[in-house]
């Protein structure tokens, strides 16, 4: 059975949000994706709100079971880190009071799970998003692109259960450069356990065979 994940990458002027159902072979299927946007002139309260509606409305159409968030981080425009910290809090708000767990998860995880390497930059990521779900380009905005590696690594990371996350669920992906090293010209680099491979490159691989699967017409 499949685990339907909405994941939400918060922000004020962009907030975007992505839906994935994952099976448990990982394989993953693109729901919907698409960005919440308000205007900059319009009242906080009223920012906040339209937010919060956004989300409401995608949980009550693709009724996910699980929601994933990006854990926020201070940063040096203290007004930037508030307003994602804002929206953050509403999308908190919004799944919590639907009953949904809601897991939160660094920057580096989501790098992690998705490409297998910690530091790799948002083309590898959207890169690898667009391969893991078949899609012929990465969704545009970045928001996007971030909001549905937060639904796949909050599935993978869960181990495809209804847990929350906290940043420490299920088990850490080591940063091997996989993908990431694919999608920059290199060789994806080998498991530490022999053969066995990261849930990122079996995803990678699972990708590429998908793909000349369609190109053979098999």
């Amino acid at each position: 059975m499949s685990l339907r994940v909405l994941g939400i990458d918060p922000g004020l002027t962009r907030c975007g949000v992505g839906v994935v159902d994952v099976e448990p072979s990982r394989s993953a299927r693109l729901v919907h994706v698409s960005v919440i946007r308000t205007p900059t002139d319009m009242p906080l309260e009223q920012r906040l709100l339209a937010i919060g509606e956004g989300i409401a409305a995608l949980l009550d159409e693709f009724a996910p079971a699980a929601v994933a968030l990006e854990r926020v981080f201070a940063q040096h425009n203290v007004r930037t880190v508030m307003g994602t910290a804002q929206a953050s809090g509403v999308a908190m708000y919004t799944a919590s009071s639907r009953g949904l767990a809601v897991g939160l998860h660094t920057p580096s995880e989501v790098k992690a799970s998705v490409t297998g390497y910690g530091a790799a930059d948002k083309k590898q990521v959207a890169t690898m998003v667009a391969r893991v779900l078949g899609l012929d380009s990465p969704p545009t905005p970045a928001d996007a692109s971030d909001a549905l590696a937060l639904a796949l690594c909050h599935a993978w990371r869960s181990g495809g259960t209804l847990r929350g996350g906290n940043g420490t669920v299920g088990r850490s992906v080591s940063a091997l450069g996989g993908a990431a090293a694919a999608s920059s010209g290199g060789s994806a680099g080998a498991s530490t356990a022999g053969s066995r491979l990261t849930p990122a490159q079996e995803a990678w691989r699972a990708a590429e065979k998908s793909v000349v699967a369609r190109r053979l017409g098999t």
